[in-house]
């Protein structure tokens, strides 16, 4: 039997993901809706696939820029330009081998071991796990649920920034809740992280999926040249590339050669054919991204209709991303409920346990999906909460 006392701490205290348990107990199922991952239901476009295809062909199978090609920096330019309306230049852009890693390369910036970084619940779990994983402490500081929505306590958040801390990590729109910050919280949060001389990770991966109209705010409309952000991102939610494993960080040019020397270190930069369907998704996507945000805005209303009208769920309609995350009346263990989602309603759902301390009264539910799958998804989901009774 292997020695677990020869790995180091953090490797072997990386917590399971509460996800993933149910994914792994349900995958296959026959008959079964998956709602557990945070992707959607459409395969990668083709002018995307065929980009990569024509890469692959002509030979573009090196080694590669460590920042990322050229073409891609100067496609993200261009995109983030048009899109927050204000000049961005390419050296600001970094390309990663997922948003996932991204945040990773984020935190590895930022963070040294017995370091803070402090962010908002319920979370996607995989950034506190990823602090952890590099020897720092993750601090949550919870948003605030009522029945008017999810709300953030500027006070909270000041009192939890400690002599240690060196980052705020803000998702807006968050995963699993929907959260969307407006611009003030925005200016808000920036301002104290410039007040207390710290960081701050912005994980804006959903800005697309924005149900106000257009995208979500962003920490662009209220940043200065000189501010200490890292913005992480991905292809994955955007693009339906979630498979392809392909993001990127955009951040003050003066931290390149810091990035540059931590790709070189963990991935050696992405492959070349994966970052010419990055560019073709930049430059012809813009069509099918509208097409996603208008079909998940129509499966959220079907979804989150069905599930109220049972009277036993507590939720509000999100303002972003593409997830509902809601309480049952007289369930309490949702990891077990989740479980029994599975055999008794073949849906597949996450429980809240995984999202963090503020999470575990909640269950997550992915509707980017065909509206068809998702009315059927609520419709059992209800039957379930009303023989659960």
């Amino acid at each position: 039997m292997s020695d677990l006392s020869r790995l180091s701490r953090e490797a072997v205290e990386a917590p399971e993901s509460g996800i993933v348990a149910v994914m792994t107990y349900a995958r296959g199922r026959e008959g079964l809706i998956p709602l557990w991952a945070g992707e959607g239901d459409l395969s990668t476009p083709a002018f995307i696939s065929e980009a990569a295809a024509a890469s692959l062909a002509a030979g573009e199978t090196f080694y590669t820029w460590q920042r990322g090609i050229p073409e891609l920096r100067q496609a993200l330019a261009t995109y983030t330009e048009r899109l927050y309306d204000r000049p961005t230049a390419p050296d600001r852009f970094f390309v990663t081998g997922s948003g996932m890693q991204a945040i990773q390369l984020a935190i590895a910036s930022v963070a040294s071991p017995g370091d803070e970084v402090v962010y908002l619940g319920p979370a996607w779990p995989n950034f506190a796990a990823a602090v952890g994983v590099k020897g720092a402490v993750a601090r949550e500081v919870s948003l605030d649920f009522t029945e008017a929505g999810w709300h953030l306590d500027l006070r909270k958040l000041a009192d939890a920034i400690g002599p240690k801390t060196r980052a705020l990590f803000i998702n807006t729109p968050s995963n699993p809740t929907g959260w969307t910050a407006s611009e003030a919280e925005l200016r808000a949060i920036l301002d104290l992280a410039r007040a207390r001389g710290i960081s701050v990770i912005a994980d804006e991966i959903y800005n697309r999926f924005y149900y106000g109209g257009g995208r979500a705010p962003s920490f662009h409309d209220v940043m200065e040249a000189d501010d200490s952000i890292f913005f992480v991102n991905s292809f994955s939610k955007n693009w339906a590339m979630t498979g392809w494993r392909i993001g990127w960080i955009e951040t003050s040019a003066a931290y390149g050669d810091v990035l540059e020397n931590l790709i070189q270190y963990s991935t050696s930069g992405v492959a070349t054919f994966m970052q010419r369907a990055a560019v073709a998704a930049l430059e012809e996507g813009e069509g099918f991204v509208a097409g996603q945000v208008e079909r998940a805005a129509s499966a959220r209303d079907i979804f989150t209709d069905r599930l109220l009208a049972t009277n036993r769920v507590s939720m509000t309609r999100p303002d972003g991303a593409f997830y509902a995350f809601f309480a049952v009346d007289g369930i309490t263990d949702t990891r077990a409920a989740a479980f029994r989602l599975v055999d008794e309603a073949l849906v597949g759902l996450a429980p809240g346990t995984a999202f963090g301390p503020a999470g575990t009264p909640f269950l997550r539910a992915c509707f980017h999906r065909r509206l068809d799958e998702v009315e059927i998804a609520a419709d059992r989901i209800a039957d379930w909460i009303g023989r659960s009774a």
